[in-house]
């Protein structure tokens, strides 16, 4: 049980001291004072709800911080819970966005109302460039990293809600996947001919590995006699230059069975890297990546995927990113009715119900092919 006092102060008015337990940010106990004016028992009444709060772990004073200071010390506490590109973009969200808008409010008295007319204005000149508002979808991503610094301040004990909890957030219009149609994809890897990006653009085809787990990949990986590859990590970009990052999830480590045709290709680009590091006088890579530049030295993500914006402008196909080409394998197996089950595990996502929400209308006829095999069932039903 919490303890307090009470003083008085003067005439018809009265101190009360209590104590609310430990500071988590700095591991100091945090003694709080409040004064009352009336009667004695509205001050004991008054004490007695304030440590009620207290055990009930419904008491919240964050004192003089504010929003702002708030954000600058959540930034620091999740800086080693996510990644560092990840981190990079919560930053300067912060900074760029959040505390401009909204950070000289005192954290304890930030309300929904706040947070939703900031919303209102980002969306008509929210970009820092000032031409002209974010996007909903950037809005949400701002929602997001707010929400997740009041959480955290609602779990601390510094605010006892968290007003963007009851703030409404944009809406955002479900866009088609991007994905090649097959006869696309033949123009996009025979204008590739001769170019190094060929050899990664018909792995990702095959196998529908993200951007960075492809640049990431090592010989060590593969085992092209039984036939499959490993994803062990990716490469990512950050401030500081590139990184080997553990994948996101465990799903996301995972084994991927391959293709007769992405084991050949893999072999040949095996047999003419290793005359490339022989004619450059070049020793034995270390690392061992799959993927390099001529040199051996690391493939820059940002200028990998200009390089592939570059072809498929060229090649005059429709515009797809190289985030493009895993969907479209994964559009490819549902399409050749490979089960869903199957299609999650390759792509390394949380559950097949995610697996089916990015791709099941992306598939035409799916809805069809239902509709004919229930009535089947239905007929049985009619002529018994």
């Amino acid at each position: 049980m919490s303890k307090g006092h009470i003083r008085p102060r003067g005439k018809g008015a009265w101190e009360l001291k209590y104590d609310v337990g430990i500071d988590p940010l700095t591991g100091r106990r945090v003694t709080k004072y409040a004064t009352v004016r009336g009667p004695k028992r509205d001050a004991q009444r008054e004490l007695r709800r304030r440590l009620e709060a207290v055990d009930q772990g419904r008491h919240a004073d964050p004192g003089k911080l504010t929003l702002g200071a708030w954000l600058g010390q959540w930034s620091e506490l999740v800086r080693n819970e996510v990644s560092i590109r990840t981190w990079e973009a919560y930053a300067e969200i912060v900074k760029n966005h959040l505390v401009p808008a909204l950070g000289a409010l005192p954290l304890g008295k930030v309300q929904p109302v706040h947070i939703q007319s900031y919303y209102a204005e980002a969306s008509t000149a929210g970009r820092c460039d000032g031409r002209g508002g974010l996007s909903p979808q950037t809005i949400c991503h701002h929602h997001g990293v707010l929400s997740a610094a009041l959480k955290r301040a609602r779990s601390l004990r510094l605010i006892a809600t968290n007003p963007a909890e009851d703030v409404k957030r944009p809406k955002v219009e479900r866009r088609e996947i991007e994905h090649l149609e097959p006869g696309d994809a033949a123009k996009l890897l025979q204008a590739a001919t001769g170019l190094r990006l060929r050899t990664p653009i018909f792995i990702a085809l095959a196998t529908g590995l993200r951007r960075g787990e492809l640049l990431a990949l090592r010989w060590c990986d593969l085992d092209l006699d039984r036939g499959n590859l490993t994803v062990a990590r990716a490469l990512e970009q950050t401030r500081d230059g590139l990184r080997f990052k553990a994948p996101k999830t465990k799903r996301s480590r995972r084994t991927i069975t391959l293709s007769p045709s992405a084991i050949e290709l893999l072999r040949n680009h095996r047999a003419q890297q290793a005359k490339e590091r022989l004619a450059l006088g070049l020793g034995k890579d270390s690392r061992g990546l799959v993927f390099t530049r001529l040199d051996g030295s690391l493939m820059n993500p940002k200028s990998f995927s200009k390089d592939f914006a570059r072809l498929v402008k060229k090649t005059g196909i429709r515009r797809v990113t190289f985030h493009g080409l895993r969907h479209t394998h994964f559009t490819n197996l549902l399409r050749e009715g490979v089960h869903p089950k199957i299609a999650s595990e390759r792509a390394g996502h949380a559950s097949v119900a995610i697996t089916l929400d990015i791709y099941s209308h992306a598939v035409p006829g799916l809805q069809e092919d239902a509709a004919l095999r229930i009535d089947g069932a239905l007929r049985q039903l009619l002529e018994s």
